[in-house]
């Protein structure tokens, strides 16, 4: 199956778009628009993710960079930007491909900036020809936009006669036919996509852009924890707050540790944990309704 993510058209999108016009119609280039903040806003208010928010950076100079080497009518680099996400679950690749669907949309890089997120049952067919028939779609919803893969790694799990091969093979073929619209990104564990990359010759050149999730450290955790908390109208009392600790603790060491996907786990558990205790104490004042406190975690 596949997810498309469409990037909301904000006011600042229209904005941008009749600065644009403007621009055309004046001699002098303008100064950068706030909505360009505002648009970097998102990635840099993440937790962590010191490689995103760099790229981020980058991108912004590069964009700006052109706009004045047009000015003086320089000829301006295209450059390619299909991207290898690193890193273990949880660590915000989906999140960070999303908000990047919307930046390159809304500096002109890419046509529609919607995100197309695939894992390996929607490129590997059944049969023979069946895996470059699925390739090719995904490829074909995702021009215009971003093609996010997954765990991308699995494509080349089962060997040589696995027909994962074809679908890397339809996918680079697929990424120059595409490539003034269209980012790839992959995603998956580190040690798996240096594997992965090395499977097709120039595979790994392809992609320049390389970003590293790491895990994050507990003092980030928390911070998310109570991000998540505050975007749900609820806060996390101190005891609270050591009284989770104590479960990311807990939890941190554990194979299937899954990063913001564990502590988004036990924020909604505790919200529930939380509705319970309330009806059970039949008191519904503000203050109850929005805090989480020690024995919601437990």
């Amino acid at each position: 199956m596949f997810y498309a993510v469409t990037p909301f058209r904000s006011p600042k999108r229209e904005a941008y778009s009749k600065a644009q016009a403007k621009s055309a119609a004046v001699e002098a280039l303008p100064e950068r628009s706030s909505s360009f903040e505002e648009l970097l806003l998102p990635i840099q208010n993440l937790i962590g993710l010191h490689d995103v928010k760099s790229f981020a950076e980058e991108l912004f100079a590069f964009y700006t960079i052109n706009e004045w080497r047009k000015r003086y009518h320089l000829r301006r680099d295209t450059l390619m930007h299909h991207m290898v996400f690193h890193g273990p679950p949880g660590t915000g690749k989906t999140t960070v491909a999303r908000l990047f669907g919307d930046v390159f949309y809304s500096l002109g890089m890419l046509s529609s900036g919607r995100v197309i997120e695939v894992e390996r049952a929607d490129l590997v067919g059944e049969y023979i020809g069946h895996t470059a028939q699925k390739t090719k779609m995904a490829l074909e919803k995702a021009k215009g936009g971003i093609l996010f893969i997954d765990e991308a790694y699995s494509l080349a799990r089962g060997g040589e006669t696995d027909f994962g091969r074809e679908a890397i093979d339809t996918l680079v073929k697929g990424m120059e036919e595409y490539k003034q619209d269209l980012v790839v990104i992959l995603a998956g564990y580190q040690e798996e996509m240096e594997y992965f990359l090395s499977l097709n010759p120039g595979l790994s050149s392809r992609f320049p852009v390389k970003i590293e999730f790491p895990p994050f450290r507990e003092e980030e955790l928390i911070l998310i924890a109570l991000q998540m908390a505050k975007e749900k109208d609820y806060k996390i009392s101190e005891d609270g707050v050591q009284a989770l600790r104590t479960r990311i603790r807990a939890q941190m060491d554990a194979m299937d540790f899954g990063n913001g996907r564990t502590v988004r786990n036990l924020i909604e558990k505790a919200i529930r944990k939380q509705a319970h205790r309330i009806v059970n104490e039949n008191l519904f004042d503000r203050e109850r309704l929005i805090t989480l406190k020690a024995s919601d975690f437990y």
